[in-house]
């Protein structure tokens, strides 16, 4: 395999232990980098290290302190830190099972390939990818890398397994401070109905690659509109977006409407039948509910 093993170990079931390595999964994607520049004389910043009323210093010189009083610190060397004793910086053990879905999406992080390290682990990682399977069940445990702990799940994936690091419970915002606002209000049927209809108009599979990142490539391209211009300023022709980001949605029913035309079929029969919701004072709510009922039977 080309690719440099992320970390290497063992898994820990029990008594059972299976050396494996661990690849990243993802990659950076395309991006545009700028640096600093002097404009009079086109010369890029520099950063140097200093120290107040020393100046420059060399990287040599330079320690890993904690601020235990202000302007007070401990200092520590490189070694000392790696000799921290981890028992999670080469083993991975599996200490709870759970179902996958009782892991809140808030929490995953990362993910990783993990392959057998060799020919005789392969037996034992087979037969852990298949219990797994067979159990629907991801493992839970802790593992040291790069210098943190993390807590890390483990479940199938094709011939191979995905290990994900996840985050600590401290890391996660409680999303009921977030949603304590949002009215617990049922929606109108045939506002429901409409917004059904235009995701199953654009309902597909998951194709990953029909995705890209457009900003980067309007980056691009005004960087090659730039220097074809010999520095001569370039704007931006907002078009329709700056209207877009204030406008205000004052029928929701006509917005989903237009969304849907040119469906044709029998989608846009059943809502073209439908009459844009009116507001109706509180003591006839119920014969409103009642209507609506009446007309889809």
């Amino acid at each position: 395999m080309a690719a440099r093993a992320y970390w290497q170990g063992q898994i820990r079931l029990a008594l059972v232990s299976i050396p494996v390595e661990i690849y990243s999964a993802t990659k950076s994607g395309a991006q545009v980098a700028f640096h600093q520049i002097h404009e009079p004389s086109g010369q890029r910043i520099k950063y140097e290290k200093v120290a107040p009323g020393v100046g420059p210093v060399d990287t040599d010189e330079i320690m890993k302190g904690f601020e235990i009083e202000k302007g007070e610190y401990v200092l520590l060397e490189q070694d000392e830190i790696d000799a921290v004793k981890l028992e999670s910086k080469k083993t991975l053990e599996l200490t709870q099972f759970v179902d996958a879905h009782e892991i809140d999406v808030l929490y995953y992080e990362k993910p990783y390939f993990v392959v057998p390290a060799d020919d005789l682990a392969e037996e034992a990682f087979i037969v852990l990818r298949e219990a797994l399977r067979r159990t629907k069940k991801v493992g839970l445990g802790q593992l040291a890398m790069r210098g943190r702990e993390y807590v890390v799940s483990l479940k199938p994936c094709g011939r191979g397994m995905i290990l994900e690091t996840l985050r600590y419970a401290d890391e996660v915002h409680r999303a009921q401070g977030y949603f304590r606002d949002i009215p617990d209000d049922q929606p109108d049927a045939d506002l429901l109905d409409l917004a059904e209809a235009l995701i199953e108009k654009k309902a597909a599979a998951f194709d990953p690659a029909e995705f890209h990142d457009r900003y980067v490539d309007a980056l691009k391209d005004l960087i090659e509109r730039k220097r074809k211009a010999k520095g001569r300023k370039i704007i931006e022709d907002k078009g329709d977006d700056g209207a877009r980001s204030v406008s205000n949605v004052v029928d929701l029913m006509a917005a989903l409407k237009k969304s849907m035309e040119g469906k044709g079929g029998a989608t846009e029969k059943k809502t073209a039948t439908r009459k844009p919701a009116t507001r109706k004072p509180a003591a006839k709510a119920s014969t409103g509910k009642a209507s609506t009922a009446k007309k889809r039977a």
